[in-house]
């Protein structure tokens, strides 16, 4: 990493600290979108050969993976546009844009296969031939490979950047979909218990709204600048406020760039005089090591200079005089 000081004629300093691009997952997504678009056309070949609807309509949902695969692309390629005088911190906000549509897109599709399950209940239209049952079985296996495939190619990644974190959700909900398909399928095939597939249904509805909602509203967060929940905001403070010479932080703020790199700016009164290059360098470093905050601007006065927006911190919530 490096970092680049500027000196200013009155006092002020910027530290800057840029990291390498995230790995490169292209192979990952094209892959994942080929085998995804491939079984949607198995299972609409196959839906409209049985005359199922049950796998004609999955076939519909599972035409919202790809969607979900390629808006995920599209954030993480984003990201390598270099910035430009109109945009100077470039398009990294577009994994967060695609993490938060993704998760959308989720939310309504379990909505869509909660609303099918009760209307199915409603008029009881429930798998009833037998043929039928085995075939909707085979083919929802090929979907459990076909999704859970998909999602081992994201889940390393998805523990640390929202935007992966998004497909993998979305490809491992669409597994336990499929998982429960074939488990209900077979009930209705040896037992005769054709009820479970929309109660099933419903179930497995609830379980990934519960499990997408959290990728829903870290996504909104970041949407809004908020600092990423990882980082607790009052411990940067703190470190910031015991470096050498430092008195005061003042104007502190911790915001996401994209979903895997933070930015941090912040204002540090240090009455005793200038610091030398060592203090920002170190201040980089152990900010990058502790907290994972990879861009760093950092100003430094003898004396607080105030604004209007540094009325009230925003970090301990005081009046700042």
């Amino acid at each position: 990493m490096r970092l680049h000081e500027h000196h200013h004629p009155h006092g002020h300093s910027s530290g800057h600290s840029h990291v390498h691009a995230p790995k490169d997952f292209s192979g990952a997504f094209a892959l994942g979108i080929a085998l995804n678009l491939g079984f949607v056309a198995v299972e609409a070949f196959y839906g409209w050969r049985v005359d199922s609807l049950a796998l004609l309509a999955d076939a519909g949902h599972n035409l919202s993976d790809v969607a979900g695969l390629v808006l995920a692309w599209a954030g993480v390629w984003a990201t390598k546009l270099r910035p430009n005088p109109r945009h100077t911190y470039g398009w990294q906000r577009a994994t967060i844009l695609a993490a938060f549509a993704n998760a959308l897109l989720l939310l309504v599709a379990m909505g869509g296969l909660a609303w099918e399950a009760v209307g199915r209940l409603m008029s009881a239209e429930v798998l009833s031939l037998r043929g039928q049952s085995e075939t909707v079985m085979w083919v929802a296996g090929i979907g459990i490979g076909i999704n859970a495939a998909t999602a081992l190619l994201f889940m390393e990644k998805g523990k640390g950047d929202l935007n992966i974190r998004g497909a993998f959700v979305h490809m491992v909900a669409d597994a336990l979909v499929s998982l429960g398909v074939v488990i209900t399928g077979a009930l209705a095939f040896f037992g005769g218990w054709n009820w479970l597939d929309p109660v099933a249904s419903l179930l497995i509805a609830v379980v990934i709204v519960l499990s997408t909602w959290s990728l829903f509203k870290q996504s909104l967060h970041l949407l809004f600048d908020g600092v990423p929940h990882e980082i607790d905001p009052g411990a940067v403070h703190d470190f910031l406020g015991s470096l050498e010479g430092v008195t005061e932080v003042v104007d502190l703020h911790i915001w996401a760039m994209g979903t895997s790199k933070v930015a941090l700016t912040a204002h540090l009164i240090v009455p005793t005089g200038y610091p030398d290059a060592a203090f920002f360098k170190n201040a980089q470093a152990r900010l990058h090591e502790a907290f994972d905050i990879s861009h760093v601007t950092l100003q430094v006065t003898q004396e607080a200079v105030m604004t209007s927006c540094q009325a009230h911190h925003p970090i301990l919530g005081e009046r700042v005089t």
